[in-house]
């Protein structure tokens, strides 16, 4: 029989500790991917688990400082896909929460959770990555930022340190000239429990001619981690933005996949699927930026 660890500790404090009194400790939150992992053999359980679903201060989602947003990384998906602040001005953030799952995996995987996991074709990736999100990470020894383009590494890593708990995303304000708009959209075979085959995301500035001012394009589940499309992005700024520019910029973007062969799709169907996806994602983020009101 497996001797095994649980630890629940009630508030932040006590989690740091925790996590610097017992080395390996696996933290769970929601479990929507371990239990998922443990009982379709994929994973054994851990022996050490720190369940951290009481840290009441790691949940919500709250203005930061100079308009950005905070999200707890207890906030769940579902509290982000009807989160008024995050669907008005990080919209695809909202588009990507909203395709988590079903609706009762929504209520319970966490922010927290999707981003540790670290799986290529997490939803928020793509969207955390236009809007330079950052993510908080508290210890023992305190607390320090780390850009979300580089806390995730590869498949199912990344660069929390030992002794180390995710406590939130941050998402720097949009300030800026003009109109912004942003989107999310995925290519899956079915709507529902259901991850990507290939996604994108988009954020677009518009000036009050609709010439592009600044233009972000993300990719997911085409590369070991979700990755940017620089080239595409350098095509649209100081343009205006037609049908011709959207194809020729959308065009670009499979030279920033890295895509493998595996159960759901080909390497091939996905580079082929990277134009597709990122011309309806920057179209959608294109119709809310003119539909918008300046920020």
């Amino acid at each position: 029989m497996i001797d095994r660890t649980y630890l629940e500790p009630t508030n932040l404090e006590q989690a740091r500790s925790m996590l610097a009194a017992n080395q390996g400790l696996r933290i769970v939150a929601g479990g929507t991917d371990l239990v998922v992992a443990a009982r379709s053999g994929k994973a054994s359980l851990p022996e050490r688990l720190m369940a951290i679903h009481r840290l009441k201060e790691l949940s919500g989602i709250h203005p930061d400082q100079g308009r950005g947003l905070r999200i707890g990384a207890l906030t769940t998906h579902g509290d982000l896909e009807v989160s008024d602040m995050v669907r008005d001005s990080w919209t695809a953030l909202s588009d990507a929460s909203a395709l988590v799952g079903s609706p009762a995996t929504r209520h319970v995987g966490t922010v927290g959770g999707n981003v540790c996991n670290a799986s290529p074709a997490m939803e928020l990736g793509s969207p955390l990555l236009v809007f330079d999100a950052g993510v908080e990470l508290a210890s023992a020894e305190g607390v320090r930022s780390v850009p979300f383009s580089s806390f995730v590494t590869g498949p199912g890593r990344t660069s929390a340190h030992p002794g180390e708990i995710l406590i939130a995303v941050v998402l720097p304000p949009l300030q800026g000239p003009g109109r912004a708009g942003s989107a999310y959209v995925r290519l899956e075979y079915r709507l529902a429990m259901e991850i990507a085959i290939v996604g994108a995301a988009a954020l677009v500035r518009l000036d009050e001619a609709d010439w592009c001012i600044d233009a972000r394009v993300a990719l997911t589940a085409v590369a070991p981690k979700c990755v940017r499309a620089m080239e595409t992005e350098e095509i649209l700024r100081g343009k205006p933005i037609d049908s011709e520019l959207l194809k020729r910029a959308a065009g670009v973007a499979a030279a920033s996949a890295r895509p493998i062969d595996d159960v759901r799709a080909s390497a091939d169907y996905r580079s082929a699927m990277v134009p597709v996806m990122v011309r309806r994602a920057l179209t959608m983020a294109l119709d809310r930026a003119q539909r918008s009101r300046p920020s």
